[in-house]
């Protein structure tokens, strides 16, 4: 048996479709979703990244604008422009790169974004909404993996098991609050955990988001199960590659999303949506 691929740039333009096309029926209200993104330092991953998203701003016809500061911008620099944007009634998401230099505090720049304006969904009372189930903005690359599932008819999961391997703010733990708001059984895995193959041989879905290599082997999986991968990494060859061994894994599961093209176009697609979903409320 071989898996079915999960197709996240299928996926993905077929949501951007219509997210522009609500964006379109903003416009015609007078309103243009307005993306701010913040970008401090010369980091090459982060400027491809921040290109990308306001790549994407413009196929979906939002008002995008980048900000791009030199390395030794202080902390109250950048603060006083996220307070800046909170104030701009043009902008409906404010979004600021991360890694952001050693000398400026992370939690506190994003503490500082408004929560009606948090589209990454990283501030507290966006996790803290997640949590109880409140509207808020949900974590981008878990929100895309829930899409993933929903794309192959996995809305509600009542009855099944599923195992998170991580537990990071940005994916493991919001992972694991909407599959448990989609009614799975939940089991969150880490380094701490003692025995990893023998919680995964029990899920129908295993979502894999520790950034290590092959943490996720064939014989860690139950047969038919769905897999989804959300790490990046690179091989000895230096090709880019996830955190399961996608050859030997697609022989057994029922479905599995490739590295690149499977979760990683899914992040900025999500993110346009919570970014229309911010201008929508406003």
């Amino acid at each position: 048996m071989t898996a079915q691929l999960i197709d996240g740039k299928a996926l993905s333009q077929q949501l951007r479709a219509d997210v522009k096309t609500r964006a379109d029926q903003l416009k015609a209200r007078g309103i243009v979703p307005g993306l701010a993104v913040i970008l401090v330092g010369d980091n090459q991953a982060s400027q491809v990244y921040v290109r990308n998203k306001v790549k994407s701003c413009e196929e979906c016809g939002f008002h995008s604008v980048l900000e791009k500061y030199d390395a030794n911008m202080t902390e109250a620099e950048l603060l006083a422009r996220v307070e800046a944007l909170n104030n701009d009634p043009s902008i409906h998401g404010i979004l600021v790169q991360l890694p952001l230099p050693k000398h400026i505090d992370d939690h506190k720049v994003i503490e500082a974004i408004s929560p009606k304006k948090d589209v990454d969904g990283f501030h507290v009372a966006s996790a803290g909404a997640l949590m109880v189930g409140e509207v808020g903005f949900k974590a981008c690359t878990p929100y895309g993996c829930m899409k993933m599932l929903e794309s192959i008819g996995m809305k509600d999961l009542r009855g099944k098991h599923a195992v998170v391997i991580g537990r990071s703010n940005i994916v493991g733990k919001p992972m694991a609050m909407m599959l448990l708001a989609a009614n799975a059984t939940v089991t969150i895995t880490h380094s701490g955990t003692a025995d990893l193959a023998a919680m995964t041989r029990q899920a129908d879905i295993i979502v894999a988001a520790v950034g290590k290599l092959n943490v996720l082997t064939a014989d860690m999986v139950k047969p038919g199960a769905v897999v989804i991968d959300v790490g990046m990494n690179r091989n000895a060859e230096g090709k880019l590659c996830g955190d399961v061994d996608f050859d030997g894994v697609k022989e057994v599961a029922g479905y599995i999303t490739p590295v690149p093209g499977g979760v990683g176009p899914m992040t900025i697609t999500m993110l346009m949506v919570n970014t229309l979903e911010s201008a929508e409320r406003a």
